[in-house]
């Protein structure tokens, strides 16, 4: 497996993991966040990271940054 993206949070990452599914790829998301730490290491590390399998892994950045073009930049209900 290889480290493909590094989601912002768990909406992002269920999000992508499900684009990726819908493209045939298997995602596993891992997140750092820990219970018994109250989550002290995603504040470290940030939120957690997504992988797919190495023979996988061109296809699957491909899809995403295709995805993220294709995204809006700005979305109604966010606030900055």
């Amino acid at each position: 497996m290889k480290n493909l993206i590094e989601p912002k949070d768990e909406a992002e990452a269920d999000i992508i993991q499900l684009v990726l599914k819908e493209q045939g790829i298997l995602a596993e998301i891992k997140s750092f966040h820990d219970t018994a730490y109250d989550g002290l290491f995603q504040a470290q590390y940030g939120w957690g990271f997504i992988r797919v399998a190495e023979a996988d892994f061109q296809k699957a950045k491909k899809i995403i940054e295709e995805w993220k073009k294709a995204s809006p930049e700005d979305l109604p209900w966010e606030t900055g």
